[in-house]
């Protein structure tokens, strides 16, 4: 009989093609599914919260999947990671409801993108943080972000080739604050540096995120930090609902999936009530 399992990953993205399977490079989806299949003795899909794009990194992505084999659960961790690459890994492995689905179940998800502010980048950090070494105002940068709260239309910061049905999304929190040292969230923490920079991390809760709708929002952030634009220049432009009118794509190293929000015991929502999920 089949069980239902929620997966919790853990990835570097540097190197991979984003969480979906593709037709050439390597995915986090496609590695993960081979190392189930190698114990299921069968293909397996697993299915994941948030469709992270190339290069984006997780500290708590959510997958979930039915397998047959009878595996206790707490061995089910260990076989995987012996199976992974070293940047991708298990973090745990949990029974589910039978109806549990990884992305229609979620109630949130929290993003987080670093921007180092700083004159230099160190090796150990570029692959993780946005190197911006003009000064930037962080206080209008901070006052720009709260005009993202609430249940708004996030067409302006809507990378071209969505397929999603509505560009209303809520957006529970959006905040711009400075992180000591190199610490990125969850107990993770870069090599230390020597003193002097910013590092600047933008959070960002809610119910549905659009293509790089994050990185589009970081983007604009980055354009205000330098005087380009007005903090309230923000709420104009989701008025506007014009891609055209907001600032550039930030890179997607500095992105992190941080963790997935469910209510006990989820069950999957009907699809058409669910909102379309995007590439960050």
């Amino acid at each position: 009989m089949s069980r239902s399992l929620k997966i919790v990953l853990a990835y570097d993205g540097t190197n991979l093609v984003g969480w979906q399977r593709q037709p050439s490079g390597v995915s986090v989806q496609a590695l993960v599914e081979d190392a189930l299949a190698a114990i299921e003795g069968r293909p397996v899909v697993i299915v994941g919260a948030g469709r992270t794009d190339a290069g984006v990194h997780a500290l708590g992505q959510v997958a979930s999947v039915l397998i047959d084999h009878p595996i206790p659960i707490d061995e089910l961790a260990r076989a995987l990671n012996a199976r992974l690459p070293g940047e991708v890994q298990v973090l745990s492995v949990e029974a589910a409801a039978d109806d549990f689905h990884a992305r229609y179940s979620a109630r949130s998800k929290t993003y987080r993108y670093l921007v180092l502010n700083d004159r230099f980048v160190s090796p150990f950090e570029r692959r993780y943080v946005w190197h911006v070494p003009r000064p930037l105002d962080v206080e209008a940068m901070a006052a720009a972000a709260c005009h993202l709260e609430g249940r708004r239309d996030f067409a302006a910061l809507q990378g071209a080739g969505s397929a999603a049905k509505t560009t209303v999304r809520t957006i529970a929190q959006a905040r711009i604050h400075l992180l000591p040292a190199m610490e990125v969230a969850g107990g993770l923490t870069l090599p230390s540096r020597p003193a002097g920079g910013r590092l600047v991390a933008f959070d960002m809760r809610g119910d549905g995120f659009l293509r790089h709708m994050v990185r589009n929002a970081v983007g604009t952030l980055v354009e205000i930090g330098h005087g380009r634009r007005t903090p309230s220049s923000m709420a104009d432009l989701l008025v506007s609902g014009d891609r055209a009118l907001a600032g550039p794509t930030a890179p997607a190293t500095g992105l992190f999936l941080v963790g997935v929000e469910y209510a006990p015991g989820p069950a999957a929502p009907s699809r058409s009530l669910a909102p379309p999920g995007g590439t960050l």
